[in-house]
């Protein structure tokens, strides 16, 4: 029997790419002739090729028994058949809509687009228009109406923050979606954020190691917590690019993908990013107490009313090519005229705060 629900493909979030989720289940009945699992498969599965299954075959994805096969084990009656993705299933109808997009670059098995600040990526929790992919159903073509539930709309294999600007990949077609998910799952992907934070930080470059999960006192937040209690692995390389005294522009690399990585971990260790209302940023943390400076600070809020952290760097391997490919994005306008800012205040304090 197999869930009628599972041919949604979905978006995978970050936070969960350690994990494998079912998609599908087949439980093979009494009296089953005895069948090549990847023919099985495509025989008993709507809107999918034999060609897509011997890929998720390859890319380990499919379980018998709880095991890794081979497009060429037999499948008996008793066996449980699992096509497992690293992201959860999604069900929710996608209605395409005329939003335009900064696309950085596309291809016949690609497309990788700038995200503005304040989009959500995907609909869902009084978010169900309006979306980045609301926006690709339409620039891409895979629904056709409002009454439409198109059943490949995932092609996002990752995400970030509504209030994070930056690169995103999308996937075009299903072995392009397969591959580039299986790339975000081993970690092989190039990302580099930059984020302006609180604070002075000591050293010019660093690590930040420390199990990320979902903060049991509040919901909406995730937390730090120590190594092999709770939560995921997650670990942020970071260096630092300039400094302003009350406020350091980093740069990070991620080796994990949890969410709300960088903003969690740098407000672990007390230099929560810029403006980041969620993880106690949009508070003055540093600085003098001065109505001039308190001024200042609020004038940089009302510049930059987001979290500062903006996805500047994507590198992956190409699915077709399977060339290394690397885009870089200039930062958002109001990430630039806010460093400009702080810099401007920086190197000449006293005269700044007469103006």
């Amino acid at each position: 029997m197999v869930d009628k629900d599972l041919y949604m493909d979905e978006v995978a979030y970050e936070d969960e790419q350690q994990e494998m989720f079912e998609h599908y289940r087949f439980d093979i009945a009494a009296g089953q002739e005895p069948m090549r699992v990847d023919k099985y498969l495509a025989t008993h599965m709507e809107f999918t090729s034999r060609h897509r299954v011997q890929m998720a075959i390859k890319a380990e994805y499919i379980r018998v028994n709880d095991k890794i096969v081979k497009a060429n084990y037999v499948v008996r009656p008793g066996d449980v058949i699992k096509f497992v993705m690293p992201y959860q299933r999604r069900g929710l109808e996608i209605l395409p809509e005329d939003i335009p997009l900064n696309i950085v670059h596309e291809d016949e098995d690609v497309l990788v687009l700038n995200k503005e600040p304040g989009m959500v990526v995907h609909p869902g929790h009084g978010h169900f228009s309006g979306t980045l992919v609301n926006a690709l159903a339409h620039h891409l073509g895979l629904s056709q109406g409002p009454d439409a539930e198109d059943e490949r709309m995932g092609v996002l294999v990752h995400r970030i923050d509504k209030d994070t600007s930056g690169l995103l990949v999308v996937a075009k077609n299903e072995e392009a979606q397969l591959n580039l998910a299986k790339q975000f799952f081993v970690h092989s992907i190039e990302r580099r954020y930059v984020a302006i934070v609180w604070g002075n930080l000591k050293e010019d470059e660093g690590t930040i190691a420390g199990n990320i999960g979902r903060d049991p006192n509040d919901r909406m937040r995730f937390k730090v917590f120590p190594e092999g209690d709770h939560g995921k692995h997650a670990v942020t390389h970071y260096r630092v690019l300039e400094r302003f005294g009350y406020v350091t522009v980093v740069e990070c690399r991620l080796e994990t993908g949890r969410t709300h990585q960088i903003r969690v971990h740098f407000n672990w260790i007390g230099h929560p990013l810029f403006n980041d209302e969620r993880y106690d940023g949009s508070e003055i943390r540093k600085g003098t107490i001065y109505a001039k400076y308190r001024q200042f600070i609020e004038n940089c809020f009302k510049l930059l009313p987001r979290q500062a952290l903006h996805a500047k760097t994507l590198g992956f391997v190409h699915p077709r090519t399977k060339q290394m490919v690397r885009f870089d994005s200039e930062l958002p306008s109001d990430m630039q005229a806010l460093i400009d800012k702080w810099r401007k205040y920086s190197e000449n304090m006293s005269q700044f705060l007469e103006e």
